[in-house]
């Protein structure tokens, strides 16, 4: 229950950091929150909490993207690749829960 794969947590550690250097320029992601790029081609922006980064589903696709692009995100970001409109739908969830 309480147990994290230690690749997991130090990769959520490892993109928050990198997180923090891209975004020190941009004004428009507030504190708390975090920049990821999803889509299976063309990449939309969006800007989460960071709290989503501790729930199971949102680890899944975590987990998507470091089988995908290691630490090597193409966007410069977190990318995640899955449909755009699966993204939506979990975030929805996750923030009415």
């Amino acid at each position: 229950m309480g147990m994290r794969r230690p690749s997991l947590v130090l990769s959520a550690k490892h993109l928050l950091k990198l997180h923090s250097l891209h975004t020190r320029n941009h004004s428009d992601v507030p504190k708390g929150h975090i920049t990821v790029y999803v889509g299976e081609i063309q990449r939309k922006r969006f800007v989460v909490p960071i709290s989503f980064l501790n729930h199971p589903s949102f680890q899944d696709l975590l987990n998507r993207a470091e089988e995908e692009f290691g630490f090597n995100h193409p966007m410069g970001g977190l990318t995640i690749p899955c449909k755009e409109d699966a993204f939506i739908d979990l975030t929805s969830q996750l923030q009415a829960s």
